[in-house]
């Protein structure tokens, strides 16, 4: 390939990577949460929780270094989670998958020194305390990858308001 051919690709790709983090800052927004992105450096680690009809609101947690150079604790629900076992302890797939050094995309609420809700709000119109949140893996090329937590299995334990 041609060196000019070669750098316009590379211009392009670096455009799509950029216009992909800005769409979903703005698709964040408007799904009521908050954009967080950074670095894993602590493991994805399982937390009993309490009982809702009959079911264990399990959490993941792990730390993350944001681009601001702070660190977050990230709470994740289990039940959104695709690999979701009722009352099995242990993360579940895909959260993991998650490795200290991969690189993080969250849609939630913040909270003093971390972040939740990075999941689904099952159909709900989104609200700042409500809202339609997501964790994504960054690949090394810039591409996000699906919702880790979007699975509206076990939605039926919260009333649609």
């Amino acid at each position: 390939m041609k060196p000019l051919a070669l750098m316009s690709l590379t211009l392009l790709f670096i455009t799509l990577s950029t216009s992909t983090f800005a769409d979903d800052a703005a698709n964040c927004k408007a799904a009521g949460g908050t954009m967080l992105t950074g670095q894993v450096v602590s493991p994805p680690k399982f937390k009993s929780g309490m009982f809702r009809k009959g079911v264990e609101l399990s959490h993941t947690h792990l730390s993350l270094k944001g681009t601001d150079g702070k660190t977050y604790d990230v709470a994740i629900d289990n039940v959104f989670a695709s690999g979701y076992q009722k009352n099995k302890k242990g993360v579940p797939a895909p959260l993991n998958t998650v490795e200290v050094g991969d690189k993080l995309e969250l849609c939630g609420i913040p909270f003093s020194g971390g972040i939740h809700w990075v999941h689904n709000n099952c159909g709900d119109t989104p609200t700042k305390s409500d809202p339609n949140g997501w964790i994504k893996k960054v690949s090394a090329d810039g591409s996000v990858e699906q919702n880790l937590e979007a699975s509206q299995k076990y939605c039926y334990l919260w009333p649609h308001h």
